[in-house]
Formats: C-alpha cells, sequence, structure tokens
C-alpha cells in the first residue's frame, strides 16, 4: 500500500524592532515584544489551536490510521512559552496520541548548516533535547531550515545519529526520477531521504483559494484523484508545508479547515493510500538509489536554491559579518549574549533582504515586515553592530579575568611543584622499570601513561576495542582513558554504553589483550 507523508513546519522568528545608528551602544532590547506578542497570538487563534483541534479530532475518528507529523524551532516553542502557552499545551495533547511525530532541526531556525559545523550540530542538539523533554520523543527523523539540503550537510546529519532526513524534491536534481520514492545520502548511505512532492504540496499550500488558478477550487475529490494518477511503482507522496498555511496564509474564509477535516476520510474511501510517519517510512520503504546534491536546495521559490537568502550583496555581507563573529561565543558565558547570537542566527532576517521582487516577489513581500530589503539590511547590521561591541567587551573582560586566574596559577603552582614532579617520576620509574626488565605492558599499565601516550594508542585502536576493553574495568583507568578520545569517538563510545550492555568477560579478556599487545607494540623493547 502507498503512503501518505503529512508533515507541517512550525516557525516564528523574534522580529527586530526599529534599531537606528544612535540605538548603537546605547540599548540592547532589540525585539518587538509588541510585533512579536501580537502576531503569535493572532496565529494562535487562527491556525495553531483551531488545526491543533481538528488534527486531533481526526485523530479520535481514525485512530492510528491517521497520522502526521511536525517540527517546531526553538524560537517558536519559546514564544509559545511566553505568549501562547495554551498552544504548547495542545501539541503535548497531540504528543500523547502517538500519532504523531516530532522532528529535530536548528534551535534558532538558522543557516548554520551553510557555514559552521560545530554551531549547527550544537543547535540540533539543543533542539533535539527540548524535544525530548517537551513531548518524550527522541527525534530519529531531521529536518533542515526550509528543507536545505546538500550531500555534505545530508553527512552531517548522518554523523549526528539522524536515519531519515526531510528535503525538497527539486527537478534539476531528480531528473527524470519520481520525488515520490525513498531515496538515501550520497556519501553516507544510512541516511534516508525523503523528497518534497512539491505539486501537490504547493496546491494546498499556495495555490488553494488562488481564484485564476485553472483547478480552483480544489476539493478532496478533484485531490484524491490525483493521487490515483500516480505511477504504481512510485511508493510514498510527502505532502510538506508550513502549518500558517491553514488559517494565516489561506484564511478560515477559503474553505481550507473544511477541506483538511474532509481530506483523510476521502483518501481512505476513493485511493489505496495509508498515512505514516517520516520514521516509520524509514522503518519500512527500502532506498531506491542515492541522489547527488552538491550544492544546497530548499524549498523556496521557483529555484528550489539557497537564493531566497543568500541571494545578493546585502544578504552575503549580513551573513559573512554575523559569522565572524562566531570565535568569540564558545567562551561567552552571558545568557542575554548567547540567547541574542541564536535570536540573530534566524534565517528569516535574511530572507527580509531579498531582493527577489519578480517570480515570487508576492510570496516575499508577504512576510516582510519591512519596506525594503535595504531597511531590513541597515536595521539588522545597526543590531549586529551593537551585539559587535557588548561581545568584544565581553571578550575583554573574559582576558582580564583569564589574566587573574593565571596570576593565580602561578602564585600557588611553585607550592605544588614538587607533589606534581613526586608524581610523575614515580609514574615514569613504573613505566621506564617495565621497559628496562623486559616487562611486557599490560592493559592496566595505560593508566601510568602520559596522555599523549595514551592517544597515540587510541589512534591506532577502533573505538569498539576500547570501548568493551574498559568494561567492568576500574574507575581510575576509564577517567584516565576517555578524555583523550575526540568528540566523535567519546559519541561512538557512549551509544556503544548501551549497544554493548552484555559483553561475555571471555570477550573483555580478549579485547583487552588486543590493546595490550598494540602496547608493547608501540612502547615495548
Amino acid at each position: 500500500m502507498k503512503s501518505i507523508c503529512l508533515y507541517f513546519q512550525v516557525h516564528q522568528p523574534y522580529r527586530l524592532r526599529t534599531y537606528r545608528f544612535f540605538d548603537i551602544g546605547e540599548r540592547d532590547d532589540y525585539y518587538d515584544d509588541y510585533t512579536n506578542r501580537f502576531i503569535m497570538q493572532r496565529i494562535a487563534q487562527k491556525c495553531y489551536l483551531p488545526m491543533n483541534k481538528l488534527l486531533l479530532d481526526l485523530i479520535k475518528e481514525f485512530g492510528s490510521a491517521f497520522k502526521v507529523s511536525f517540527s517546531i524551532s526553538g524560537l517558536a516553542i519559546e514564544q509559545f512559552h511566553t505568549y501562547a502557552p495554551e498552544v504548547l499545551e495542545s501539541f503535548k495533547q497531540l504528543a500523547k496520541t502517538g500519532n504523531v511525530e516530532f522532528l529535530a532541526e536548528t534551535y534558532a531556525h538558522s543557516l548554520s548548516s551553510l557555514k559552521d559545523t560545530d554551531e549547527f550540530t550544537r543547535q540540533v542538539e539543543m533542539h533535539d533535547q527540548l524535544i525530548q523533554e517537551l513531548f518524550g520523543q527522541k527525534p530519529t527523523t531531521f529536518r533542515n531550515t526550509e528543507l536545505i539540503y546538500s550531500d555534505k550537510i545530508g553527512e552531517a546529519v548522518a554523523n549526528m545519529g539522524y536515519d531519515v532526513m526531510l528535503t525538497e524534491g527539486a527537478k534539476h536534481v531528480l531528473g527524470w526520477r519520481s520525488p515520490n520514492m525513498m531515496y538515501t545520502n550520497a556519501i553516507n548511505p544510512k541516511l534516508k531521504l525523503l523528497l518534497k512532492n512539491f505539486r501537490l504540496s504547493d496546491d494546498i499550500a499556495f495555490r488553494f483559494s488562488l481564484q485564476s488558478w485553472a483547478e480552483w477550487p480544489l476539493t478532496t475529490k478533484k485531490f484524491t484523484g490525483w493521487l490515483n494518477e500516480i505511477d504504481k511503482k512510485d511508493e510514498v507522496v510527502n505532502l510538506f508545508m508550513d502549518y500558517e498555511t491553514f488559517g494565516e496564509h489561506q484564511w478560515e474564509e477559503t474553505g481550507i479547515f473544511d477541506f483538511m477535516a474532509a481530506l483523510p476520510a476521502a483518501i481512505f474511501k476513493n485511493t489505496k493510500f495509508e498515512f505514516s510517519t517520516p520514521k516509520e517510512l524509514g522503518e519500512k520503504l527500502q532506498p531506491v538509489a542515492p541522489i547527488h546534491v552538491p550544492y544546497p536546495i530548499s524549498w523556496a521559490d521557483e529555484e528550489r536554491d539557497i537564493t531566497a537568502w543568500l541571494g545578493n550583496d546585502l544578504q552575503n555581507e549580513a551573513f559573512e559579518k554575523l559569522n565572524a563573529l562566531a570565535g568569540k561565543l564558545p567562551f561567552v558565558q552571558d545568557e542575554k549574549l548567547r540567547k541574542d547570537w541564536q535570536y540573530l542566527q534566524t534565517s528569516d532576517h535574511f530572507y527580509y533582504m531579498s531582493t527577489k521582487w519578480f517570480s515570487d516577489g508576492d510570496v516575499h513581500s508577504y512576510f516582510n515586515p519591512y519596506d525594503s530589503p535595504y531597511d531590513a539590511f541597515i536595521n539588522y547590521m545597526n543590531v549586529l553592530t551593537d551585539y559587535s561591541i557588548r561581545l568584544s567587551k565581553c571578550s575583554v573582560d573574559m582576558q582580564e579575568e583569564m589574566d587573574d586566574i593565571k596570576d593565580s596559577v602561578k602564585k600557588i603552582s611553585k607550592k605544588t611543584s614538587d607533589v606534581i614532579k613526586k608524581k610523575v617520576s614515580t609514574t615514569s620509574k613504573k613505566v621506564k622499570t617495565a621497559m628496562e626488565k623486559g616487562k611486557e605492558f599490560s592493559f592496566e599499565d595505560m593508566k601510568h601513561m602520559s596522555d599523549a601516550a595514551i592517544k597515540k594508542v587510541l589512534k591506532e585502536m577502533d573505538i569498539e576495542t576500547i570501548t568493551i576493553a574498559l568494561k567492568d574495568t576500574k574507575d581510575d583507568l576509564t577517567e584516565r582513558v576517555l578524555p583523550n578520545l575526540g568528540a566523535k569517538a567519546r559519541k561512538k563510545y557512549d551509544d556503544l554504553q548501551t549497544e554493548l550492555k552484555k559483553v561475555k568477560k571471555s570477550d573483555i579478556k580478549k579485547y583487552q589483550k588486543a590493546v595490550a599487545d598494540k602496547l608493547n607494540e608501540l612502547f615495548g623493547k
């Protein structure tokens, strides 16, 4: 049986207030609280609350047969907490049904995947944890900001442990192939890809109320007829769209809610389709081929590329200036500076600077609170300039604090140096004696070795061998080895802890001997 995968994006940015040149250095309240509250509460009443109720009613009516999936940005969730807590509660009610999958994405709905893999990973992990805390689900499916995808981005997502990723079924990527199949990442085939059927998705999201459209009005009978025309070899139709389609972009008066309320029954009655979540599709569908995407694609505009955000000099300059500050962030502890860093990365700020007023001008202008792209650029750069000043001041303060710490360390180092030297000498003697006497090294001898020596061993051994060898060993040995693992190796080690819960003692000894053999090979006489 063929599947329909319904996926909705939920996101609201923190919009900036008018921030003039003379505000720089004087105030750091960057956000238009009134507008953000007004828009969130308006969309809550027009879209989120009625649509969540509609979906909950459909789940009650059809049980496990009806399923949907969501990704909700961290910034949208923050604003639910602040301005519309009842919306968050309604999403929690949907989560409790077991019929709704919540996907991972970047916390700030950012473009970090295009520039900074470390920042990208940090935001995804932050969002993943939030979804687990709110909805009790560990995401296994990933959806990047605006469905942005490339081979390299997919590889990074696979390395984070996700099984499935959503992206656009762009014609220039697929060529003659159908978007209605499961594909894989070209670099790491473990990552499965679900591609948006943009024609059927956009029939609902963009053309539903367009009276100049030849197919207007759209009815469930017409839509299910199109589904039945899908090639017999196709396996899944992915309907991906903004959740704000319902009630905000397409007003209630257009009949969009009635259409959605009637669609599942029409599909069950008139087609051989069933509803599935991305996770379920990842488990039951076999990929037909990898797709090669050397340059980033997205679900935006006719081009299905990233020019809606990084398509002109204004956008590129703002993006580069923002990312130039990234190196100062790792050591910043100030909570407001870190929050502002999140909020200023939101892709919407760059979208407002778009000059694409031709093929997709009506779409861009609908979402844009500024009179012109230039106004959006000036306002953002004024804010970014002030933020940069605050960040630099914080960095100077941090440097002074580090200098104080260094002075303190120097003062106490003299008192402790003799103790340290004695300990190092004792450890060195143990290793040296073993070498002089021709005694073979044992696995336990790793705890007497230097960090450099341990890292040399770890570089020569695979992480699974190290993980099994460390099973049931004393804490002092484990604590000596683990800090010398790299970030990827440590993540793999943590994952293996759950996978390798039960290991035979004979196997542990075998792997410990393998490590000991490597010690003797590297450091023995």
